[in-house]
């Protein structure tokens, strides 16, 4: 077994480019996926942001939503970061017509509740599980986690609203720490990842 994981990118719509470059920094194989055959090939998923209603319409057009669910449900790691939050939500508060996730998180996220475009800003988030100094966070129309079941964890909060959560495998970050340089969340899903598939292998 080669000792990085394959890490795919979900390559329908946002910022799917960073998201590969960072996850080749944290040691991952990083590959786009477009395509049910390519997301069987992968050992873990990345959401990019982008919005959520777009590519949970262009997931269900190019054949992806339901094997994405079925993969996630079986325990794959999956990342999603700011519109990836929302598609991993099992609940939406304010949903766009039609709009379905992918779910896998106890959690109930509110859309864009930090601001539009205009008020997009950048924080300190200290995260639990990531060492070292606070991770650069980058909130772009950002959701926020309204609540959690008792199967989420929160792993950071900023301004009292939860912004980053983990259950099992499945990890979620409002902000963007793609943007930033700074690979310590990607290899921290990248280890996830690892762990998950050695397991698997027994």
């Amino acid at each position: 077994m080669p000792a990085s994981p394959v890490i795919g990118v979900l390559a329908l719509q946002g910022d799917v480019r960073e998201h590969l470059v960072a996850l080749a920094a944290a040691d991952a194989v990083a590959r786009p996926v477009r395509r049910p055959e390519e997301l069987a090939g992968v050992d873990g998923l990345v959401l990019p942001g982008g919005e959520s209603t777009t590519i949970s319409k262009l997931a269900v057009l190019f054949g992806l939503l339901e094997p994405l669910r079925a993969r996630v449900r079986e325990g794959m790691p999956v990342y999603g970061t700011c519109a990836g939050m929302i598609l991993l939500a099992d609940k939406i508060l304010d949903p766009r017509s039609g709009q379905e996730t992918v779910g896998g998180i106890d959690m109930i996220v509110r859309r864009n509740a930090f601001g539009r475009q205009n008020e997009s800003f950048e924080a300190a988030v200290e995260v639990r599980g990531v060492p070292g100094d606070p991770v650069h966070g980058v909130f772009i129309r950002a959701p926020w986690v309204e609540s959690v079941g008792a199967r989420a964890e929160v792993l950071a909060e900023h301004d009292g609203h939860i912004v980053a959560v983990r259950q099992g495998n499945a990890l979620a970050t409002s902000f963007h720490p793609e943007l930033t340089g700074d690979h310590r969340v990607h290899a921290l899903f990248v280890d996830m990842t690892r762990a998950w598939r050695r397991a698997e292998s027994l």
